[in-house]
């Protein structure tokens, strides 16, 4: 069968499963991820079966496509959120960025280094790729849609940390670059390293991000109501804000997730409370749940003709399980010491650190930049803890958020009037 016959006719039936599964879904312990997978991994025992689905062979395909899911994802994320931005509005995120995010680096690094027995910039590289919670796989323990009031402080965490960690991993990709390039890394290097990678990418994406919001939040709210973009009812705006805040911030070296998210929510709050916001976050879930959809397919080809599996060692099993159950909610547990939050939330908070395509982007983006020893090692790892992630994380988060809800309507009709 011709090959574009066949993608064809996978991206028709992947479009009906992302427009009906969610409906069949929303009872059960189970995710959309979940089943693109399951009929990913079928498909590659019939001659529907594609193009090499294998990223290690594709790796700039994998970085591309990657990288539109998530910035679509982290636009999506940062216009559902009805929470002003505010230092103690958003004190469990900083603090979550602040102090759980570098400790989850520094626990992978360190596992990667004794159980794989990778050099340091490679344990450097898989820290800081698994280190991100992911805007797109974790959705369903995100905020609802704007103004639809569901934004408790679990998923209100979950949402802003996945929105603003993709981009802050990146100056520790960028530092395990260096080290591989960079054999004798001095104090020069250090300060280059943290005055470019650090400083001056993340203050250009904060920047243009804000910018950019700042001036589509006045041609889409503040014109005269005959030519605003509002007018328009048109959810396709917001890929072209996505686009056009990522572009010109990648284009001048800053970090472009960081703009995407910061765009967003300066958009959001030019107007907090209008509903075209609906609009603009319905039509960007769509199609990130599409891109989402059809990754995840080929990922379950991949792992129905063995290549996930090619590689997998006990160390790589034990990496993964590591990074995954004890160092994501031993750090996330560490940096909310002292916060008001009961320590079921603190510890939901900590389980639901998922992992998915924000990865592969940054082990592809950092893999074709520069050579890693172990490289092989990495990707399998990487593989693996994604497919965990997705089980795990995709068949609990319903029973866990519906315990959460549960449990917060008692404590509401508790409360005397």
């Amino acid at each position: 069968m011709p090959t574009y016959l066949t993608l064809l006719t996978l991206l028709g039936a992947t479009i009906l499963l992302t427009a009906w599964l969610p409906m069949v879904l929303r009872r059960l312990p189970l995710s959309l991820p979940i089943i693109c997978i399951v009929v990913g991994a079928g498909l590659s025992a019939t001659p529907l079966s594609p193009l090499s689905a294998n990223p290690l062979e594709n790796q700039e395909l994998t970085l591309r496509f990657c990288e539109f899911v998530v910035i679509v994802a982290l636009m999506g994320a940062g216009l559902k959120l009805d929470r002003p931005l505010g230092w103690r509005r958003w004190m469990v995120t900083w603090r979550l960025l602040g102090i759980a995010m570098p400790l989850t680096i520094a626990g992978i690094a360190l596992i990667a280094y004794l159980l794989l027995g990778v050099p340091l910039p490679s344990a450097l590289l898989l820290g800081a790729a698994l280190a991100p919670t992911d805007p797109v796989l974790a959705s369903d323990v995100q905020v609802g849609p704007p103004r639809s009031g569901k934004e408790d402080d679990v998923r209100f965490s979950l949402t802003s940390e996945a929105g603003l960690n993709d981009g802050l991993s990146f100056p520790f990709i960028y530092l395990a670059i260096a080290l591989t390039s960079t054999p004798a890394f001095g104090g020069s290097d250090l300060l280059a390293w943290v005055s470019y990678d650090v400083g001056w990418r993340l203050a250009v994406g904060i920047l243009l991000g804000w910018l950019t919001g700042k001036v589509l939040g006045f041609l889409t709210f503040r014109l005269p109501k005959n030519i605003e973009l509002a007018r328009t009812g048109d959810g396709l705006v917001a890929i072209g804000i996505t686009c056009l805040a990522y572009g010109i911030t990648e284009i001048v070296h800053g970090y472009g997730f960081v703009a995407v998210f910061v765009a967003a929510l300066t958009l959001r709050s030019a107007e907090r409370h209008d509903v075209y916001h609906e609009h603009l976050h319905d039509f960007t879930e769509q199609v990130e749940r599409l891109l989402m959809a059809v990754l995840m397919v080929f990922f379950g080809l991949m792992l129905g003709d063995g290549t996930l599996l090619l590689g997998m060692t006990w160390p790589i099993v034990a990496t993964a399980l590591l990074a995954l159950f004890a160092v994501r909610p031993l750090a996330a547990w560490v940096s909310l010491v002292g916060s008001p939050q009961p320590g079921d939330e603190k510890a939901i908070i900590g389980f639901f650190g998922i992992r998915g395509l924000g990865s592969l982007y940054y082990m592809a983006f950092a893999t074709t930049v520069a050579r890693f020893p172990g490289e092989e090692r990495l990707w399998s790892t990487v593989f693996l803890v994604i497919l965990i992630s997705v089980v795990i994380h995709g068949t609990t988060v319903t029973p866990i958020m519906g315990y959460l809800d549960r449990r917060r309507s008692r404590d509401a009709t508790a409360i005397p009037p």
